[in-house]
């Protein structure tokens, strides 16, 4: 006996409204005619509009009435909540709620697939805002046609069809939606530009929609190339992490630019391989006034073998690399602190108020100190004559010599020394000190020094 068709999940982003009703209901009928395929409609639950209650009940009402008709159909709703701040938009603090919500109902469904119903307009509106706001390739290229995120493939199918064909389709199949009160309200950005510009911009060049739309679609293309470049330029670039040490040998500095070679580019490939580079050691987008700064002013201090620390960033500048350190990291003015007994019983964060900051300790397979070492420490400042051991059959040499050696600049060089009596065990920038290593197989706990973000 011959197994039937695995079974297909394929999800939807259901609001209630014209566009993705239709898509909702287009999907379900294509679905009908393959067994074993179930469409999820997936329903977000903002809770900004007062008939937000209503909204729900209207799409449950619609995905019964449609499931009674044998549309294979069922609804998922999430209700989420907003966390605004002073100078927040709404509108993008929506979108991300909405976006992560969708995400996880259709992981949680196993739905591979989701389904948007973003026209051709929506895509042309999309590029002017962007536009407007100075946005960058990524911004103009509009919102992505097909992109996966997390196991998840976000397909937007219409958007190359115009609105008309959609209101079109509603007409015909005669199907109930809901409008958004919202919409109308100009002050939000999308919509002052759909009522008051949109118009006299399509008046005054009727192709207008398709051939935004269409750019859209061509930076699209040259975006995916970009991508492709900055894998093959940024490599040569880095350099190793001198100025951004990590004093955690389970926690890899992220790699650092060498300056030099990144100064001598074109300016145009300067800004963007140091955007690139900046995401992906810190996960942040540099902003634009920055790289528009740094493309010059670093390669002036690195012409003069300047040192430089942008704070604001967590970069720093030294012999000629640029890197990037967390927050914590930073160097904090420890010049009042006094010795701070502490007594370590297990992992964690140890807080240390006299000295604005913590002492991180994680159990480590290897590069640790005994778990005995820590139950009575001192944490001091630096007086000068201290001897440090960088590994194993290596001599002690004192902490200046052993700072410039591995090349760590003077506001990496703060926080306090950690002590067991006499024995050194640990000093920020340069680890825990070879003669207090654990042998190894044995139980071991690493350091690492992280100051108060308050207190840098």
């Amino acid at each position: 006996m011959m197994a039937g068709p695995e079974p297909v999940c394929i999800a939807v982003a259901y609001s209630g409204g014209r566009d993705s009703t239709a898509l909702l209901h287009a999907t379900a009928v294509a679905a009908r005619d393959w067994p074993g395929t179930t469409v999820l409609a997936l329903h977000v639950h903002h809770g900004l509009s007062a008939q937000a209650d209503d909204w729900l009940r209207h799409a449950e009402a619609v995905c019964e009435s449609w499931a009674a008709e044998g549309l294979p159909v069922r609804l998922l709703s999430r209700r989420v909540s907003l966390s605004l701040s002073a100078g927040d938009s709404v509108e993008a603090v929506a979108r991300a709620a909405r976006h992560a919500a969708l995400q996880d109902m259709a992981r949680e469904a196993d739905a591979d697939l989701l389904l948007l119903a973003h026209h051709r307009q929506d895509q042309a509106e999309t590029l002017l805002l962007q536009a407007l706001r100075g946005g960058g390739l990524a911004g103009l290229a509009g919102m992505p046609r097909d992109v996966i995120r997390e196991g998840v493939r976000w397909v937007r199918p219409w958007l190359d069809h115009p609105r008309s064909a959609i209101e079109t389709y509603v007409a015909a199949h005669r199907l109930d939606y809901i409008d958004d009160d919202s919409n109308a309200d100009p002050r939000y950005a999308r919509n002052l530009l759909r009522m008051s510009v949109w118009p006299a911009l399509v008046g005054a060049f009727p192709d207008a929609e398709a051939n935004l739309a269409a750019s859209a679609r061509r930076l699209s293309d040259a975006l995916a190339v970009m991508a492709a470049w900055r894998e093959q330029a940024l490599p040569p670039l880095l350099a190793p992490a001198v100025a951004a040490l990590s004093d955690d040998a389970a926690t890899p500095a992220p790699a650092a630019l060498d300056a030099c070679l990144w100064a001598t580019q074109p300016a145009a490939l300067r800004r963007e391989t140091l955007r690139h580079w900046y995401r992906q050691v810190s996960g942040q987008v540099m902003p634009a006034t920055w790289v528009e700064r740094l493309a010059e002013e670093v390669p002036r201090k690195v012409a003069g073998q300047g040192v430089a620390q942008w704070g604001a960033l967590g970069l720093s500048l030294y012999r000629g690399v640029l890197s990037w350190a967390r927050p914590a990291a930073v160097k904090i003015d420890a010049g009042a602190a006094t010795d701070a007994g502490l007594s370590v019983c297990g992992a964690g964060d140890w807080p240390v108020t006299t000295w604005g900051g913590c002492l991180r300790v994680r159990e480590v397979a290897s590069g640790g100190v005994p778990p005995s070492l820590l139950t009575e420490v001192v944490l001091r400042q630096r007086v000068g004559g201290e001897q440090f051991q960088m590994g194993a059959g290596r001599p002690p040499r004192s902490l200046k010599k052993q700072f410039q050696a591995l090349g760590v600049p003077a506001w990496q060089r703060g926080g306090p020394l950690v002590f067991a009596g006499a024995q050194l065990l640990y000093v920020p920038g340069l680890g825990i000190d070879a003669r207090a290593l654990a042998a190894q197989g044995t139980p071991q706990w690493s350091m690492e020094w992280l100051p108060d973000a308050n207190s840098q």
